[in-house]
């Protein structure tokens, strides 16, 4: 058994706490929200009073939070206020899980182990439905000793494990998959209303490009219309799923990689405009494959 702090139980966090917790591991448990605290109860975790309690006498702390800042906030502390860096016990294990900029995970880093701790990006893929089901992948960024030593926990919360090299890595194999990801929704998106407009229905055209050169996880797991796919998102009113907000927020970390390398990365940037103007109103809490409605309204009538 190992001593885990988890930190951060929303509707990703959440289920990966409780796998780990139904795998035989203590899991101590922190959130601002009461509602999550109170799920989190329910499924075997101890909550703790705080972040700093959480991480005080444990083998492992995992951080699932909103944005790069929350993560070097969380670990450096302020003034007025412990880190967790400082509070946890020397050598203990940080995995970071949250999706965060590659500067920002590689700062993590370094103020991990400046602080005598070791540490791992980890971000994963795999939606609420993979955290749920214990089917998430996850893409690694760790020296090789600390990865052997997050593997075996995050084998409990994924069906894949990938070590994508050193510190900062797995957040950039984060930022390149996503970018493909949203692209690729988009154009699925945009094919099926150009079916609809040319007569197509849905089931023909899902029953070509599924089984053809149109392949793609945006179509056959989240196909963007009600019908081919029982589980997508669009059988659901595009409940989340995958939020649009958070498609926006990492296409945006992929705009500021592309930014940072130069890459003459066109279609990345026109997704994150796309997807900005739709977390900017009510996509922000649909699932991302629910960009087939704007495309739609945006359509000229013929």
């Amino acid at each position: 058994m190992t001593s885990i702090a988890f930190l951060g139980l929303g509707h990703m966090g959440g289920p990966m706490a409780a796998n780990l917790a139904t795998a035989g591991h203590r899991v101590i448990g922190f959130d601002p929200m009461p509602k999550a605290l109170a799920t989190a109860r329910e499924h075997g975790i101890e909550i703790a009073t705080d972040s700093i309690t959480a991480v005080a006498d444990v083998d492992i702390v995992i951080t699932m939070l909103p944005t790069g800042g929350h993560v070097i906030a969380a670990y450096q502390g302020d003034g007025a206020h412990t880190g967790l860096l400082a509070a946890a016990k020397p050598g203990t294990l940080f995995i970071d899980c949250s999706t965060i900029a590659v500067d920002e995970a590689r700062t993590a880093h370094d103020l991990a182990l400046a602080a005598g701790h070791r540490a791992a990006d980890a971000p994963v893929s795999g939606g609420v439905v993979g955290a749920e089901k214990g089917t998430l992948a996850f893409m690694v960024g760790a020296s090789d000793e600390d990865f052997e030593s997050a593997r075996p926990i995050l084998e409990v919360m994924g069906g894949r494990i990938v070590h994508c090299g050193g510190s900062g890595l797995g957040q950039a194999a984060k930022v390149c998959n996503n970018m493909i990801l949203g692209i690729t929704q988009i154009a699925v998106a945009e094919a099926f209303v150009l079916g609809e407009r040319l007569g197509l229905s849905h089931q023909a055209l899902f029953d070509v490009a599924s089984n053809a050169s149109g392949q793609c996880w945006a179509l056959t797991t989240n196909c963007p219309v009600p019908g081919p796919v029982a589980t997508s998102p669009a059988n659901n009113d595009y409940e989340p799923g995958f939020a649009g907000a958070l498609m926006s927020k990492d296409l945006g970390l992929a705009e500021s990689a592309i930014e940072l390398t130069g890459v003459d990365a066109q279609l990345g940037r026109h997704a994150r405009e796309i997807y900005q103007a739709y977390a900017d109103g009510d996509g922000a809490r649909k699932d991302f494959s629910g960009i087939i409605n704007t495309i739609r309204a945006q359509s000229a009538d013929a």
